[in-house]
């Protein structure tokens, strides 16, 4: 295994136990606000149920990508099932749209149009004791991931779609409970139901707004997403300083995976280059790439003979 896949393992092994934290956290919460607004009456704790059971299922996408994405390249995939990553947190991402963020907004419409009524305070208060509990729980799960991402120096919030989407969900995790309760309790002290229905509202809200934001960043890679700008620079640069290399025409990039990147170069070497010579140049020119960025490991230089005129 290379420096690249082993230090890609031990990731790995760090996001899964973050993703597992969370699915527990998910579960355990989820049974909570869902008996829990089952006897306040509660919108606003209903839809965070339902906020919690999406997240659940999309652990189990994430855990999927972190297991499906690691295997190794075979005949119908030359390059590597890397992108399997990209797509479960597209599914991920789905799934917090259809499952929370819909079942959200159903419950902040049945809330504005339906009776004005209002549980017990004491159905309440089981209500908001559950939430508290969430927060805890939700809140201890989001320093694990910031943390995570913090010990990454160099890769960025972006750089794992499954890091990503836990952090994402933990944030809105927390920001929803910290709506719900102030839903609930403004319910409690004016007895109008307005405010839980306006709370489920600006959850379904947030979550789409996440969802959105997330499935963007995954369909992007799906697609195939250049690596960024100063990598690709980089890259540029190394091949231009090349005393073999006279012109380069085009320098194409993607991202196959976490730690898997092509890179496709159209270049016109110097006059005076045998074939057997040629073959050298190449192959120390692709060292060279992959000494210097390990993550490029599918380098591929397309020898033309390139006319003065399109040089210029």
């Amino acid at each position: 295994m290379s420096d690249p896949e082993k230090s890609g393992a031990q990731e790995d092994r760090k996001t899964r136990l973050t993703v597992l934290v969370a699915l527990a956290a998910n579960l355990v919460i989820a049974v909570a606000k869902a008996i829990g607004g089952v006897i306040a009456g509660s919108p606003a704790l209903l839809s965070e149920a339902a906020h919690s059971v999406a997240d659940s299922l999309n652990e189990v996408f994430l855990l999927a990508a972190l297991h499906r994405s690691r295997r190794p390249a075979d005949r119908r995939h030359p390059f590597g099932y890397g992108k399997e990553r990209f797509f479960w947190s597209l599914l991920a991402a789905v799934g917090i749209f259809v499952m929370g963020g819909c079942f959200s907004f159903f419950q902040g419409f049945e809330a504005l149009t339906g009776p004005n009524t209002q549980e017990s305070h004491s159905g309440y208060t089981a209500g908001l004791v559950v939430l508290g509990v969430a927060l805890l729980a939700e809140g201890a799960s989001l320093v694990r991931a910031v943390h995570q991402v913090r010990a990454q120096p160099g890769k960025g919030l972006g750089s794992d779609p499954a890091l990503r989407t836990v952090l994402a969900e933990d944030s809105t995790a927390v920001l929803g409970v910290l709506l719900a309760a102030g839903g609930m309790v403004l319910h409690m002290v004016t007895g109008n139901v307005v405010w839980e229905g306006s709370a489920s509202l600006a959850i379904g809200a947030l979550l789409v707004y996440v969802a959105f934001g997330l499935g963007k960043s995954a369909r992007e890679q799906l697609i195939g997403e250049a690596v960024d700008p100063e990598l690709r620079e980089g890259i540029l640069d190394l091949l231009q300083s090349q005393p073999e290399i006279d012109y380069v025409a085009a320098l194409h990039t993607m991202q196959l995976g976490m730690d898997s990147t092509l890179v496709a170069a159209r270049v016109d070497l110097t006059p005076g280059i045998d074939s057997e010579r040629l073959e050298l140049v190449s192959e120390r020119i692709k060292e060279s790439i992959q000494k210097r960025w390990p993550e490029a490991d599918q380098v591929f230089l397309d020898v033309v003979d390139i006319p003065q005129r399109v040089r210029e």
